[in-house]
């Protein structure tokens, strides 16, 4: 009985903990992880065999896979099309972003397809004059939908599936659940295409805009002896303190000095490159102590050495987390901040200073060679442009083919999805296609260590008794209700839960109860499983219920109350359909 009470505390206290979002989600999870093999709960093998669970190893090759065809240029080489297509009409552009995002998704992590196609559906916004808000929610819901077609259409898919094999039932195979969830994307499609254009603001060119509220110069300056700023360091100068000026470039007698930090002292004669914008160019022109080598350039007009680029964080990137000072960002990347699009507000004061977050969009002075390093790193995605990447065909093909075939030998039940991916992968590497380093960092180990470490609580609920005594506890209450009720009841737990903690955290949860409740009320567990994934799938009430949808929040110009007032006619819809379509395809009998 103590087990129990420890294993409820200890989910208590990591639900807080995602609720709150003091830590990020990896973190946390593995602390999950920690406490229940400290309290005893679970033993070091149990605890950590989240690592060698088949849904986390699954889910790590499977990223291998992916990556290997986002990198041959296969799906970038639709790009053109879509843009051509998109700019016609606005219905076009919902139409077409809406149902390649449910393909891709049903095959290709849902936050690398919305990555993908923010930057395509901004040139379509640019060129036709669609405001991004009008198009970017859309694009993730759907994707979000997409992941439900497929066994590996998402990780939380893997997760139950995994948890039925391990519980003794049949795992669900890679199409089983398709045709229902196409039927409920189908009205969740409708609901996008017909109501989205009413429901979706409309919010072009304001003020949230990077790159209109910055209007900001470069300039050309050199320290004279009668300079208050010589002998001081960068952060205690004038430029710094009064004028609020970034200096991007330092040249001491003539030699460029490429690593500079905040504590960096200036001297007479230093000449500085800097970034401010026109009132304070005005004052610092009027103060002395400076002399001025050129007029101010506007940033948007510098050139092909250097430019402004719109940036995100991506899920998973390793700038989350950390300060812009703590990273020394501009010494390792040479380049510039020059302001942070941080939740709901624009930044462009004290940015070394602020934690960034993924879906933070920053807008970043550097040169071309500089950026693509931070791409390269999957530290950033660009956001103002999108290069159509060369496909290269004799790496494609065959990539193709080897995707096809993981995906077509784990339908035809020729052998498990996990031996299959993993074959999948190592073709991928050794046929050249991927290389050993390439595929290592092509996985999110971020997503890697959270799945093991929520892996915890389902394995701590079963063995102290939790899932047990919650499902009879459940079948105590609603046992005398139809099937159907008890389903829509787990559906509307699974979404609720999903919009605060992780898809995965409530998958870990969910699905050993529901196992033991179908047990109790003797009917099929399939539904309620299937009902889990769904519905931790399909969250979109909030922008932090899912990381694709954090992806569009800044970019979009969206507002919290924005999801809520698309996202929950949209779960509602869903869930009465789910609630319909589930036991038509998977009875209870």
């Amino acid at each position: 009985m103590m087990d129990l009470y420890l294993t409820i505390a200890i989910i208590g206290i990591g639900i807080t903990l995602f609720i709150k979002d003091y830590f990020s989600i990896d973190t946390t999870s593995i602390l999950i992880m920690s406490l229940f093999i400290i309290s005893g709960v679970l033993t070091p093998e149990e605890g950590f065999s989240g690592f060698n669970h088949p849904a986390t190893l699954t889910l790590g090759c499977m990223f291998v896979v992916s990556a290997a065809i986002f990198k041959t240029g296969l799906i970038n080489g639709f790009s053109r099309y879509i843009i051509w297509y998109s700019r016609k009409h606005y219905l076009f552009a919902l139409i077409i972003f809406c149902f390649f995002s449910v393909f891709l998704s049903a095959f290709v992590n849902d936050s690398a397809v919305v990555a993908l196609l923010i930057p395509l559906a901004l040139i379509v916004c640019k060129n036709s004059g669609i405001p991004p808000s009008k198009l970017l929610i859309p694009i993730s819901f759907s994707a979000l939908m997409g992941g439900t077609c497929t066994l590996i259409g998402t990780s939380a898919n893997i997760l139950v599936s995994s948890y039925a094999e391990k519980s003794g039932l049949k795992p669900f195979s890679m199409f089983e659940f398709t045709l229902p969830a196409l039927c409920i994307i189908g009205f969740g499609l409708l609901y996008l295409i017909v109501a989205g254009p009413f429901l979706l603001p409309k919010r072009a060119e304001e003020g949230d805009d990077l790159s209109k509220t910055t209007e900001q110069y470069v300039t050309e300056i050199e320290l004279t002896k009668t300079s208050w700023d010589c002998n001081k360091p960068i952060y205690k100068s004038s430029l710094s303190t009064e004028f609020n000026a970034q200096i991007v470039e330092i040249r001491r007698n003539g030699i460029p000095v490429f690593s500079f930090e905040r504590g960096f002292k200036l001297q007479e004669g230093d000449r500085l490159k800097i970034i401010l914008n026109t009132d304070s160019l005005g004052n610092l022109k009027n103060s002395g102590g400076y002399r001025f080598l050129g007029e101010k350039i506007s940033l948007y007009d510098l050139g092909k050495k250097h430019k402004i680029f719109e940036t995100i964080i991506p899920f998973g990137s390793e700038l989350a987390g950390s300060s812009l000072k703590q990273l020394r960002f501009r010494n390792l990347y040479q380049s510039s901040v020059l302001a942070i699009h941080h939740r709901n507000e624009v930044i462009t004061e004290n940015l070394s200073e602020i934690t960034l977050k993924e879906g933070d969009v920053l807008l970043i002075y550097t040169s071309k060679e500089s950026m693509k390093i931070l791409t390269d790193k999957k530290l950033l995605l660009t956001l103002n442009e999108h290069e159509h990447s060369k496909t290269d065909y004799w790496k494609a093909i065959p990539a193709l083919i080897i995707g096809l075939g993981v995906i077509l030998v784990a339908a035809f039940n020729l052998t498990s999805i996990l031996v299959s991916a993993m074959i999948g992968a190592l073709l991928l590497v050794t046929t050249g296609i991927m290389k050993p380093k390439e595929a290592y960092e092509s996985i999110e180990w971020k997503v890697i260590f959270m799945m093991a470490g929520v892996l915890s609580m389902g394995s701590a609920l079963e063995k102290s008794g939790g899932s047990a005594a919650i499902s009879h506890f459940i079948s105590d209450t609603m046992g005398s209700l139809n099937p159907s009720i008890t389903l829509a009841l787990i559906f509307g737990l699974s979404f609720l839960s999903t919009n605060v903690l992780s898809s995965k955290a409530t998958a870990a949860l969910l699905s050993p109860i529901v196992i033991k409740l179908a047990q109790e009320l003797q009917v099929s567990e399939r539904p309620f499983l299937i009902a889990v994934m769904f519905a931790c799938s399909l969250t979109f009430m909030t922008p932090v219920s899912h990381p694709a949808n954090t992806l569009v929040y800044a970019p979009g110009n969206y507002k919290f109350n924005d999801f809520l007032k698309i996202g929950t006619p949209l779960n509602i819809i869903i869930w009465i359909a789910a609630t319909i379509i589930i036991p038509w395809f998977f009875p209870f009998r």
